[in-house]
């Protein structure tokens, strides 16, 4: 059976245990998505999770009741008629918006409902579902349009797979990074600032600045050159490269001394700009400028979540410009690049999807051939298998999107890879061949890790919080016992710090048992507990955050095994 139309089946259900339950109620639209469904709701009152449960009740009524879905095309005119009769105002605006004569819909006992369908021949097949939450969402997506209340559900063929699914979910939550970054000091966000803009705090900015040192030594490893541009700009670069007219509802603009300038989106136009600061030699390519860049895109309130999507962000993003016929090497490098990235991170697995040519673009089929061809050959070079997504590629090429596989196997957007032959025309972007003639560079746009924002939150995910020992903020907690041992507790937090090892020494007036619980709560990698016996012999206890101990060490072996497990990283 296909899962799609078991939960867009499941969807019809709740929706018409709702209209029994809530007559009132307007109807909204009700889809399959990911990983379940959902139905969107007008209702003066809001719903309280108490209702998901009557909801879920009268579900199985309906279920049980095993009524057939019953199809029927019908002419618009007359379903326009239908469903304004219903009182079903949201109904009938998709209905005039539909371009066919004719019209589907569903109907399941008294229940009626407008739907391309397929579904499944009855409400029986659907047997196995939970409603999960409530929600907020504008209707059709837009902000100016009313607000509807939105409840998700998930359907499954078996217990067992539900049963599965909720406790991913349940282990989710405990992951959730935004629950870690507040806990850990991490991370915060603030009203008086704005949605969707991050503060980093003291442990959080240590970690960010950690991945970024790592980011730029391996970026000069390969031969890329570091370069840094201004956060504003005047909106001419933008309406020259394309950006305002394709991307424009997600930048923010404003007026200076009657100059219209814009916060920077993306950082390729300032590539570009340093690209043709001077003539270019065939003999100079590639060349692959490197930046740190902070971006900022304006997202609508209804879908910021956390770090994973924000409205201002950093963006480990470089620009390769090069002949034709060095693309496919330049993006085989670039996967090499990823795939090495993700494993020093801890990320194992992947997967790989292709993304066409967009309806809003610029260029001519010919270039977005070539460059689809160039992406598709460098992942046939490395022998990986790749899904295509239809018309979600950039406005000026396709691109490869790499999604990370985390501990509990979701899958997480990062790295990006994409193949450009437009904007290098757009603006006349040219390099002095063997002949001495003028020709066109191709240029790649690619992230690594993608934002640092939504990369930290993965990070934070995947590990729980509990970092790996190079990444850790705090790296050791040195805790003495009692007062008398500060001083060799601070003895050894000296030589710890002249080997660049990251420490917080416990000193508080506090029990032994009350600080190893801090230390464990703040997920430190190691405890060094410092007694009299420890100081006297010039010794640490070692205990992990896990709670394993291992007893007395030299403080010198100690040193020389957490800089051998650091080092292990790059």
């Amino acid at each position: 059976m296909d899962i799609n139309i078991l939960r867009h089946s499941a969807s019809h259900i709740m929706a018409d245990a709702v209209k029994q339950l809530f007559p009132d109620v307007k109807l909204g639209i009700g889809p399959a998505v990911e990983n379940g469904f959902y139905y969107d709701f007008e209702r003066k009152t809001p719903f309280v999770p108490e209702d998901l449960k009557e909801i879920e009740k009268k579900m199985h009524e309906i279920v049980k009741a095993d009524l057939p879905f019953k199809k029927e095309q019908m002419p618009k005119e007359k379903a326009l008629e239908l469903f304004n009769k219903m009182g079903e105002q949201y109904k009938a605006e998709l209905i005039k918006d539909i371009p066919d004569k004719e019209v589907s819909i569903y109907t399941q006992g008294k229940f009626t409902d407008l739907c391309r369908g397929p579904h499944v021949s009855s409400t029986g097949e659907v047997k196995v579902f939970k409603l999960l939450s409530i929600a907020g969402a504008y209707w059709r997506g837009i902000d100016t349009n009313p607000m509807l209340q939105r409840i998700y559900g998930t359907a499954f063929e078996t217990k067992k797979e539900l049963d599965d699914y909720l406790k991913l979910l349940e282990e989710a939550q405990k992951r959730d990074h935004r629950k870690i970054g507040k806990e850990l000091e991490y991370f915060s966000m603030h009203d008086e600032i704005g949605a969707g803009l991050i503060l980093y705090h003291p442990k959080g900015g240590l970690l960010r600045t950690i991945i970024e040192d790592w980011e730029k030594r391996e970026h000069l490893k390969r031969g890329y050159q570091i370069v840094i541009g201004p956060h504003i700009s005047k909106s001419d670069i933008w309406v020259h490269s394309g950006h305002y007219e394709n991307y424009r509802d997600l930048m923010y603009i404003f007026e200076i001394e009657g100059q219209e300038y814009t916060v920077k989106p993306m950082n390729c136009p300032g590539h570009i700009l340093i690209y043709q600061s001077k003539t270019r030699s065939y003999k100079d390519l590639p060349l692959r400028f490197f930046e740190l860049g902070s971006v900022y895109r304006y997202e609508k309130s209804g879908v910021l979540h956390g770090l994973l999507r924000v409205r201002g962000f950093t963006q480990d993003d470089a620009h390769i410009f090069c002949l034709e016929e060095q693309v496919v090497d330049e993006i085989t490098a670039v996967i090499d690049f990823v795939s090495y990235a993700m494993k020093t991170f801890g990320f194992n697995e992947f997967m790989v999807e292709i993304s066409t040519r967009p309806p809003k673009s610029i260029g001519s089929d010919q270039m977005w051939k070539r460059a689809q061809d160039a992406l598709t050959a460098a992942l046939d070079k490395k022998g990986l298998k790749y899904q295509i997504c239809e018309g979600e590629g950039a406005f000026y090429g396709p691109k490869i999107d790499i999604k990370l596989k985390d501990a509990i196997g979701r899958f997480w957007q990062c790295a990006t890879i994409q193949c450009d032959f437009a904007l290098p025309e757009r603006f006349n972007l040219t390099y002095v061949g063997q002949d001495g003639k003028e020709y066109r560079p191709v240029m790649l746009h690619r992230v690594i890790l993608g934002s640092m924002e939504r990369f930290i939150g993965a990070l934070l995910e995947h590990y729980a919080g509990a970092l790996p020992l190079w990444l850790n903020p705090v790296q050791v907690a040195v805790i003495p016992i009692t007062d008398k041992e500060k001083a060799y507790a601070e003895e050894v937090k000296k030589r710890l710090s002249e080997n660049d090892i990251r420490i917080e020494l416990y000193g508080q007036n506090e029990t032994l048992n009350y600080k190893i619980r801090q230390a464990q709560s703040e997920k430190i990698p190691y405890m060094l507990i410092v007694g009299a016996k420890e100081a006297s012999d010039k010794t640490v206890s070692v205990r992990a955050r896990s709670g394993k101990t291992e007893g007395q060490i030299k403080l010198d072996d100690f040193i020389d095994r957490a800089l051998k497990e650091i080092q292990r990283h790059g």
